[in-house]
């Protein structure tokens, strides 16, 4: 198990480039099975998510030639459906989330899927039923076994256009279930589709494949399915959550950065959020300058209460950067609710950041309230354990802010979704060591 160790107080400055996006890249790969023609991908972050799955469709039979450091062309015209039955599949398929998403595109082309339970960060309960309720709305069998661990299984010989009302807004039930519509006869209607830009790639991605696919961007998805899909190039978008955690590391810091290349239109409401932390941001073109801050103050509410911060469906707060924004709060000025909705564990890092010498109350597994400290006290460097992707970079940005070192144990949680953090960090000020 890899550690960091984190000098603190340490000020950045300088530009830093993000990756490309996570979230997106595990949707776009899984569709390279749509056709047999190549497929090529660019911005791909180098990340251990996404390397791993590029790995497993390796071993699908995918042809996967890097063709440039973060650009690879992918030819699926010779996939191998029995590798699905191995024990090899099962055990690298388990231990990767995303690997749900190649349900979708192997029901739509073979008319069979199979995954085990799959892995991911244990945040709480993360249940698939929206992903096997509309692959049965088109017409196939489900069937999942307890046995070894948990095996999801679909099959169809037939998919059929179907109308269906998702009961959640799930982004990757709706990735799986537009892959899975895109081949189907006739026309699939989703309503409270989700449409995160990462979503919105994929459907433009398949529209440049051949498939058509309306109302891309909102809630309300109409799908004409038709026979095969071509081959395309697609560039992904800058990772928003990277981004964010870039915001609120230079606010916690007292850093000056620029974040370079940042799709601004495709942020949302995010840079306002942080805004509402007060932290100043100015937009310089698609670039986003934060400058270095001796003080911060928490928006109130316009009846003057207290601030809170959720996460919502698209185009509301991503839950991915709840964590971040929850230990930006903690050298604010003022006091704000988190209001974790989606994950009942994701909070379970604050006893870290308490024991560092933060004011959090965890009300339940869903809320914390953050009384900001004002920089009147410095947080001290601790030994402590990355629980998640997120929590993970929540926890290095507080080691970054503290006084003395910090060692964070389990870093290949943050590695699965930070291409190269340190090496990346270190370039503009930052003291972390890889151990």
């Amino acid at each position: 198990m890899a550690s960091f160790k984190v000098t603190g107080s340490r000020q950045m400055k300088g530009e830093i480039i993000p990756q490309g996006a996570k979230n997106e890249a595990l949707q776009i790969l899984c569709a390279v099975v749509l056709t047999k023609e190549p497929v090529t991908i660019h911005n791909i972050p180098n990340i251990r998510d996404v390397n791993q799955l590029i790995d497993l469709l390796g071993d699908m039979g995918v042809r996967c030639t890097r063709i440039a450091e973060s650009s690879v062309k992918f030819d699926a015209s010779e996939v191998n459906l029995d590798y699905l039955n191995s024990e090899t599949y099962k055990k690298k398929a388990a231990a990767l989330r995303g690997s749900v998403m190649l349900l979708g595109p192997t029901l739509a082309r073979f008319k069979k899927g199979r995954i085990p339970s799959p892995g991911g960060d244990k945040i709480g309960r993360r249940r698939l039923d929206t992903h096997f309720y509309g692959f049965m709305k088109l017409g196939a069998k489900f069937n999942y076994s307890q046995e070894d661990g948990g095996i999801y299984e679909v099959d169809a010989s037939h998919l059929k256009g179907a109308y269906m009302l998702l009961d959640e807004a799930s982004v990757t039930g709706t990735a799986n279930i537009v892959m899975a519509a895109v081949l189907a006869e006739g026309t699939t209607t989703i309503y409270n589709a989700a449409c995160e830009p990462y979503l919105q790639q994929l459907c433009k991605m398949l529209n440049r494949m051949g498939a058509k696919i309306t109302g891309v961007g909102s809630n309300l998805l109409t799908i004409e399915g038709v026979e095969s899909l071509n081959g395309t190039e697609h560039t992904m978008l800058p990772d928003m959550i990277e981004i964010g955690s870039f915001i609120g590391m230079a606010a916690m810091t007292q850093s000056e950065i620029t974040i370079k290349n940042c799709s601004i239109p495709d942020l949302g409401i995010i840079p306002l959020v942080f805004q509402k932390l007060g932290i100043k941001l100015e937009i310089r073109g698609d670039d986003i300058y934060v400058p270095s801050q001796e003080h911060y103050e928490l928006d109130t509410f316009i009846d003057g209460s207290m601030l809170t911060v959720s996460d919502h469906p698209w185009p509301g707060f991503t839950p991915d950067l709840l964590s971040i924004v929850l230990v930006t709060a903690i050298q604010a000025k003022g006091t704000v609710l988190i209001h974790q909705k989606m994950f009942e564990s994701r909070l379970f890092f604050v006893d870290k950041l308490i024991e560092m010498g933060a004011q959090i109350i965890l009300c339940d597994p869903h809320r914390a309230t953050v009384v900001g400290l004002n920089r009147q006290q410095q947080l001290r460097g601790i030994r402590m354990t990355s629980p998640d992707i997120r929590a993970g970079v929540s926890l290095l940005i507080a080691a970054m802010s503290a006084k003395g070192t910090s060692i964070i144990e389990n870093i290949e949680q943050i590695d699965r979704g930070y291409q190269n953090i340190d090496t990346r960090l270190n370039a503009i000020g930052a003291e972390i060591v890889r151990l």
